[in-house]
């Protein structure tokens, strides 16, 4: 196995059997524990599963819960579903993108937020959703935005508090 990647790693893939079936879940645990799929993660996990390495490409590529890029220490993700959107949804990525200082989809310099959007939280009730780190935050709107990034800021621990 590839012996340059952390050990925590090689922990993770070596908590399951060697058997291709289980690819999606040794993924899911490397991007849980490191916010993305660090390079040479898909060799090992290729290696030691026998799955060819483009199969967990293909993998990594299509589930939008994966990322082969860093992602921030802290990752928000604005609802953009029917209800959502027609509740104003737009203007939260607007305002995050404003305070932020990056687009949708990408990372702020400092590596601190990750901005997303997503179809659908399920939270239909709470229009406009946004889920940071989550933790939902219900009813948000864009002037809401600066006070909810500040706890995550200025939180030593990385704990943004819970829901409004």
């Amino acid at each position: 196995m590839t012996a340059t990647l952390p050990q925590e790693i090689h922990a993770l893939i070596d908590a399951y059997p060697p058997e291709r079936r289980f690819a999606l879940a040794v993924l899911q645990d490397i991007q849980r524990e490191f916010n993305y799929l660090p390079e040479g993660s898909l060799t090992a996990v290729s290696e030691y599963l026998g799955t060819p390495e483009a199969q967990l490409y293909a993998i990594a590529t299509f589930y939008k819960a994966l990322s082969l890029t860093p992602k921030g220490r802290h990752i928000i993700k604005v609802c953009d579903g029917t209800a959502c959107h027609i509740r104003g949804s737009v203007s939260l990525v607007s305002a995050l993108e404003r305070n932020l200082g990056v687009p949708a989809g990408a990372t702020t310099s400092d590596g601190l937020f990750t901005v997303e959007t997503i179809n659908c939280l399920g939270a239909c009730a709470l229009a406009p959703v946004m889920l940071v780190d989550g933790i939902y935050y219900p009813k948000v709107t864009p002037e809401k935005i600066h006070e909810i990034l500040e706890r995550y800021r200025a939180s030593a621990f990385g704990n943004g508090g819970g829901n409004e």
